[in-house]
């Protein structure tokens, strides 16, 4: 528990000081958000998900993103930094193939990649307190499937859509990988 706590806080301090950073320099590292189909941005599938817009963007990502990076991380380090990953590069390589133009960035492509995986995972994996977490995280957080469909100009619906399907297909994945921190 506390190593995952740990985790979570170091992923905290790491997006507040780059939030920080992009705020004392006016917004600069949104230059490093993904643009649709300009190779220039292709490699900032990796930067676009630490930046946020404004503030607001930020604040409104960074809770949702701590409460389920513990949850995931409840499956194993080495399965959150899978899931993670695949997220972030198959939901960042769908958004750079398929959505609109505009510079998308934020941790939310992230965040509805978590939700995808543990609104499934618990039921495959077949373990009980697994399982309470994908329910737990339906009732508490099951609105936010709405986010999926297109809204404002300035709000990534694709990045939500993709990030939420490839966290499904990571929990068809990785949901029976054994876990460190619930084994002991």
């Amino acid at each position: 528990m506390r190593k995952n706590i740990k985790w979570v806080g170091a992923i905290f301090l790491v997006l507040a000081t780059i939030e920080i950073v992009n705020i004392l320099t006016g917004r600069s590292l949104n230059y490093f958000g993904l643009v649709p189909r300009s190779l220039n941005h292709l490699p900032h599938i990796f930067s676009a998900p630490l930046l946020h817009g404004s503030i607001w963007h930020f604040l409104s990502n960074i809770f949702t993103l701590c409460v389920f990076s513990f949850l995931v991380l409840q499956y194993g380090v080495k399965t959150y930094l899978k899931v993670t990953l695949t997220i972030i590069v198959a939901t960042g390589l769908a958004v750079w193939l398929f959505a609109r133009g505009g510079n998308h960035l934020g941790s939310s492509s992230v965040v509805y990649g978590y939700l995808g995986f543990l609104l499934l995972a618990g039921f495959i994996s077949k373990h009980f307190s697994r399982l309470i977490i994908s329910i737990f995280v339906g009732l508490v957080y099951g609105g936010l499937i709405f986010g999926v469909l297109p809204q404002g100009n300035y709000i990534s619906w694709e990045s939500h859509l993709f990030g939420f399907i490839f966290g499904v297909l990571a929990a068809k994945f990785w949901a029976h990988a054994p876990s460190y921190s619930m084994a002991r």
